[in-house]
């Protein structure tokens, strides 16, 4: 038995607009330069993943990603500086739940080793 800690951020009218997916593409636009290619990597149509970046960052009030469009050159999608900060601290705040979480379980289920 083991406990599972998931962090799922929720807007006002508590819809999810950020959890452990978001946070996958946005890495995987960090990697790949692209949200196009992101998306394939994880199984995702574009129009999904491009939803997926654009309810975060209406319910977070700042652009994640800038994008430009593809053309001669190629387009491409890269993080903002804030992008990259609220990153940052949801994986930090994500890890130090998850710390938290294995603590209280050992303190509370201890004669479940």
């Amino acid at each position: 038995m083991k406990a599972v800690t998931r962090i799922t951020f929720c807007d006002d009218n508590d819809e999810k607009f950020f959890g452990e997916g978001p946070c996958r593409l946005l890495h995987a636009i960090e990697e790949t330069g692209s949200l196009r290619s992101a998306a394939i990597s994880m199984g995702l149509a574009y129009t999904k993943a491009l939803r997926i970046i654009k309810n975060a960052e209406t319910a977070l009030g700042f652009p994640l990603t800038t994008r430009c469009v593809g053309g001669k050159s190629g387009g491409g999608s890269t993080l903002t500086p804030q992008g990259k900060e609220w990153l940052t601290k949801y994986e930090t705040y994500r890890d130090a739940c998850v710390h938290a979480n294995r603590k209280l379980y050992l303190e509370i289920f201890s004669d479940k080793r």
